[in-house]
């Protein structure tokens, strides 16, 4: 058992203390605080450990009671613990800290973390395994870094109607008799629930499977009497071993198959497999912060890359004169290209990965990136350097990979000038980024 006193954060939202020239990371707890831990794993390449919380024996003023039942166990929301100007304050520092490992970013500035309206209730979509526990099929997640699902009965996170929906698609399954799948087994049917709803309260349902079954039109049937909200039921078959939740196929079981959206001036489509962010407030508040910082001018040409179904693209087009969208998944595409005629927008999308279609595009203004965790393929910065644009937004969800592709840029000439934090993700370590760059004037 040690004794530490905790200093600071790391990137995961761990506590970090020092016993003697090792740094211990502990989960759950704050800086400030002394607490007795157990160490449970040692380093064999570097000075540093993790250990379990055993005791809080000084708490920090900045500690508070969590909001969530499944808090500490399902491993999602890790800072719940904190009163949320400390979580804000955490998310900024671990941007600067990512930024700060680069030279060539030595003082950009990074603004303070834009607050999200509701810590709770906000998630847009839940996606949870289902899992056999105590004699019961349940919604799950599983463990930090296991596959040992935990009850995410009751949580809190989820808007109202989508964990609601969720609950009852698995309680419907099993009412039924359709198992849940067993992934060392490879037996059993259900697989997963992925619940989103839109701006109206509707909800689309997707389940999971690991093959069509007979009782799918009577677990839709059942789920749609008992939730009005859910507008949609949708079978997705997944096959495949690996960790991914959607195979791509299926088909639908009841009511429509996509939702629209409205975030901010513009209206989306949200079908079963495509992307959006799950808090809807704060992805409007990103949507406008990364267009004003574009600031396209009536004639520019705006590259959209990484484009999704379209809302940054969207929304920035009434100030350019044509926006280019590149997109890998074409089923992002087709809703991107809708929701663009619907709307009327001066808007292009091309299906192709980011690589293959910077290569196609001869003029670039301004360039919009919203790439996904890991950050721009490597060939990205490079082709940006030769279109260069005025201006780069950079919209990110890592800020490690932020800070590294920046600093590609920054050698090629584009200094950041600013960076915004915006909290998606209240309780957890995530933290979203809108960062501006401009071209270095010769």
């Amino acid at each position: 058992m040690l004794e530490l006193r905790i200093d600071g954060l790391d990137d995961e939202g761990a506590g970090v203390g020092r016993d003697g020239d090792v740094e211990v990371h502990v989960a759950f707890t704050l800086p400030g605080e002394r607490v007795r831990a157990t160490l449970e794993h040692k380093s064999p390449h570097a000075p540093r450990a993790w250990a379990r919380l055993g005791e809080v024996l000084a708490a920090a003023p900045t500690r508070r009671a969590p909001l969530c039942p499944a808090f500490g166990r399902c491993g999602g929301c890790v800072l719940q613990h904190a009163g949320y100007g400390e979580q804000l304050r955490f998310k900024r520092e671990r941007v600067a800290r990512a930024l700060a490992a680069h030279p060539a970013l030595a003082g950009v500035a990074v603004e303070e973390c834009a607050p999200a309206p509701a810590e709770v209730g906000y998630r847009d979509v839940a996606k949870y395994v289902t899992a056999r526990l105590r004699g019961r099929t349940v919604a799950a997640s599983y463990a930090p870094r296991s596959h040992r699902p935990i009850d995410m009965r009751g949580c809190v996170v989820p808007e109202p109607e989508v964990q609601g929906a969720a609950e009852a698609a698995v309680a419907a399954a099993a009412e039924l008799g359709v198992p849940p799948y067993d992934e060392r087994a490879r037996t059993g049917v259900l697989r997963y629930v992925v619940a989103r709803s839109n701006h109206e309260g509707r909800v689309l349902l997707v389940v999971v499977a690991a093959e069509d079954f007979a009782a799918a039109d009577a677990l839709a049937a059942l789920v749609a009497e008992r939730r009005p909200a859910v507008a949609g039921v949708v079978l997705d078959i997944n096959r495949t071993t690996g960790g991914a939740i959607l195979g791509g196929t299926g088909r639908t079981l009841a009511g429509v198959d996509h939702l629209p959206e409205r975030v901010g001036a513009i209206t989306l489509e949200l079908g079963a497999r495509t992307f959006f962010q799950v808090n809807r407030a704060q992805a409007g508040r990103l949507y406008d912060l990364a267009a004003e910082l574009a600031a396209p001018r009536p004639d520019d040409v705006v590259v959209d890359l990484y484009s999704g179904i379209g809302g940054l693209a969207l929304t920035v087009a009434p100030r350019a004169g044509r926006v280019i969208g590149i997109e890998a998944s074409p089923d992002a595409v087709a809703a991107a290209g809708r929701a663009a005629a619907a709307a009327g927008a001066r808007c292009e999308f091309r299906a192709a990965d980011a690589t293959a279609g910077l290569a196609g595009v001869d003029r670039a203004d301004v360039v919009i990136l919203d790439p996904p965790r890991k950050g721009c393929a490597a060939e990205v910065p490079a082709r940006l350097l030769e279109l260069a644009p005025r201006r780069i937004v950079y919209v990110s969800c890592d800020p490690g990979s932020l800070a590294r592709d920046l600093a590609r840029l920054a050698a090629g000439g584009y200094h950041a000038t600013r960076v915004h934090p915006v909290d998606l993700f209240p309780g957890t370590a995530h933290v979203e980024c809108v960062a501006l760059l401009e071209r270095d004037c010769a």
